[in-house]
């Protein structure tokens, strides 16, 4: 399994020292992704969600190209390989999220998505040897039930719903959350001197994967409307999530990276409350204040 780099690798990685770097790109990871899924909810219910996703990613593999040409890197065939399985887990976990929100219980798949993009990769952080601190993990104690709370929305029961329906809500959520921890564990084995070279592979291959997904699904994935050039703002902000995430890794530990950066729906929930003014529900609002709690432990930590 390749070592992450240090912060003597590449110039981005170079420019800040300290572990309090790591929550800074790890919490800008989160408030990208969720500004990414924002923007991306917002097209989606104009047009199919999988064009936005297939625009979205498509940029996003361009954007990081371009990026990857200026740092440059020197890549093994082992980082690749990592990159592969990122755009496999990240293009079929959007694939299972977007089917899930579509036809199920955004109060089920939503929350069992996100906690599981957070464990996925802190069970690989330990098994490879991090080991954080006491302080940290009462830190991580505190985001995961953070990310579950801040994730659960209000919407419609599951009462009347059939008993088959509920249960393909809860398989949806965790084929999501699996997928997306794979792409934050995947991303986590990329070492600095790398460059960005792999994750520009990584959004190439989630485009295809997702595009492989809406054809077995039967889903309308080709952008065909003109709504879905704004895709590419939802690319833009996934790229600067990724590689915010990818610098967080390479700066700290995973495990600290991963947790952080799934809190991405609590800056959802906040532009949805300031934007659209919908109401943040209780445990929302007990969520955030976990979510807060969290940061300073682990910062501290």
């Amino acid at each position: 399994m390749a070592a992450r780099g240090g912060v003597g690798g590449s110039p981005p990685v170079r420019m800040l020292k300290g572990a309090a770097v790591v929550v800074v790109y790890a919490l800008g990871c989160a408030l990208a992704y969720g500004l990414s899924d924002f923007v991306g909810g917002l097209l989606a219910r104009r047009i199919s969600a999988w064009q936005v996703a297939v625009v979205a990613q498509a940029a996003a593999a361009v954007l990081t190209l371009m990026l990857a040409v200026v740092v440059g890197g020197t890549p093994d065939p082992s980082d690749w390989a990592w990159s592969v399985w990122g755009g496999i887990g990240g293009g079929a976990g959007a694939g299972f999220l977007y089917r899930g929100l579509s036809g199920g219980s955004m109060s089920v798949v939503a929350p069992i998505s996100a906690l599981l993009a957070a464990l996925v990769p802190v069970a690989a952080g330990v098994a490879t040897g991090e080991r954080p601190a006491a302080l940290t993990w009462l830190g991580v104690g505190c985001a995961l039930p953070a990310i579950w709370l801040v994730s659960r929305v209000v919407d419609d029961p599951a009462a009347g719903r059939s008993a088959r329906r509920r249960r393909d809500d809860v398989v949806d959520g965790i084929l999501a959350g699996l997928g997306f921890g794979v792409l934050f564990a995947s991303l986590g084995q990329v070492p600095a001197a790398a460059g960005f070279g792999p994750l520009t592979l990584t959004h190439a291959v989630g485009c295809l994967t997702t595009i492989v997904l809406g054809m077995a699904l039967g889903a309308p994935w080709v952008p065909r409307e003109r709504t879905a050039a704004g895709g590419a703002v939802v690319g833009g902000l996934a790229m600067v999530a990724t590689v915010l995430f990818l610098l967080a890794t390479q700066t700290g530990l995973l495990t600290v990276a991963a947790v952080l950066a799934a809190l991405y729906p609590a800056s959802t929930v906040l532009l949805a409350a300031t934007v659209l003014h919908e109401r943040i529900n209780r445990g929302q609002g007990a969520g955030l204040a976990l979510a807060a709690m969290a940061v300073a432990l682990v910062a501290a930590g």
